[in-house]
């Protein structure tokens, strides 16, 4: 067979392939016509809105804070006093050292996260959000501070910080 006699075979070829692909689509056309139309599925039904008549009188306003159950009311941290060294630096960054006793009195030692260690007793102040020392332990330092609420005040939260070997 020569070359001649090939082309118009691989051209009949071609266009009959393409025939095929096209009665495909017509035959889907027609059953898809032929079928019913679907319906729509019907909007939800409302409900209807209830109606809160708020009445002033007796009630605390919306927009004021409140006082959270568990709040002291009184707890706020003391901005008129002068900051100590160790409230810089945030609790998670320090590390408690050791204890140490001087003429009966025990101080606790703190490492800060420049490895600087500082002696502090109960009493002092440590952390970012007015932690007071509380007791000093041989393998713990007890911290109170105070915290926000969320609600506009504070309260009292409790941590340590405990000896790491």
């Amino acid at each position: 067979m020569n070359i001649r006699q090939i082309i118009p075979l691989l051209l009949c070829a071609a266009l009959a392939a393409c025939s095929s692909r096209d009665a495909d689509l017509n035959k889907f056309l027609e059953q898809t016509k032929a079928e019913p139309p679907g319906g729509i599925e019907p909007l939800p039904e409302v409900k209807p809105y209830d109606r809160f008549v708020y009445d002033a009188a007796g009630r605390r306003s919306p927009f004021a804070p409140g006082v959270a159950g568990g709040a002291s009311a009184g707890v706020r941290p003391n901005s008129n006093r002068n900051r100590e060294y160790l409230e810089g630096f945030p609790l998670d960054g320090l590390k408690m050292a050791g204890t140490m006793s001087v003429k009966g009195r025990t101080y606790g030692l703190v490492k800060t996260a420049d490895n600087k260690v500082q002696q502090v007793l109960p009493g002092n102040y440590l952390g970012l959000n007015d932690g007071r020392i509380t007791k000093i332990e041989p393998s713990k330092i007890t911290i109170t501070e105070i915290v926000p609420d969320g609600l506009g005040g504070y309260i009292e939260r409790g941590t340590a910080l405990e000896l790491t070997e």
